[in-house]
């Protein structure tokens, strides 16, 4: 039986946010049957207007569509921004939800997960994202959470945190299970 493969969705861009460093160790520590890549482009994917995505969608649009379509489910990795979901990632989930009913995260399992500066770790982020992309069309595994506060970590990368790997190996495992 061939890998479960999982795409890693970033909210944040910067090269080295938490979240990218938590999307990276759970590429680094998945479970045996399952593989994780991180998409890193969100950030060349231009705002959705309606008036661009036709036959000739932006390059960038077509290229996180056809790598979210080509993976058998999609970890959402998101800090949250002043109360809610970033830009970046709630374009994303514009892109993604087109054409209606039919976009390449229609009934995908998707779990939300993150790290943000509060002290509970970006939960409505995390909320307001699993709602956003229910209705783009995903199969939101609303039982899969993990939302890790920043200083739990002490100044750590996430990888010397033992609970943080075994949480995500936890999630990666609950999200294959959801492939079928």
């Amino acid at each position: 039986m061939s890998d479960v493969n999982v795409l890693a969705l970033v909210g944040s861009l910067r090269a080295a946010s938490v979240n990218r460093q938590i999307a990276e160790v759970a590429g680094a520590n998945a479970p045996d049957g399952i593989s994780v890549a991180v998409y890193d482009s969100l950030g060349d994917v231009p705002f959705y207007n309606e008036d661009i995505d036709r036959a000739d969608a932006p390059v960038a649009a077509r290229d996180l569509r056809a790598a979210v379509a080509a993976a058998d489910a999609v970890l959402v990795v998101t800090p949250e921004y002043n109360g809610s979901i970033p830009a970046a990632m709630k374009n994303a989930i514009d892109w993604l939800s087109r054409p209606y009913g039919e976009g390449a995260v229609s009934a995908k399992p998707l779990a939300v997960i993150g790290a943000s500066g509060g002290q509970y770790g970006g939960v409505w982020a995390h909320d307001e994202t699993r709602k956003s992309f229910g209705g783009a069309g995903a199969r939101v595994i609303d039982t899969i959470s993990l939302s890790i506060p920043i200083s739990s970590l002490g100044g750590k990368h996430p990888r010397e945190s033992t609970d943080v790997v075994d949480s995500l190996g936890e999630v990666l495992k609950r999200l294959a299970a959801d492939v079928g």
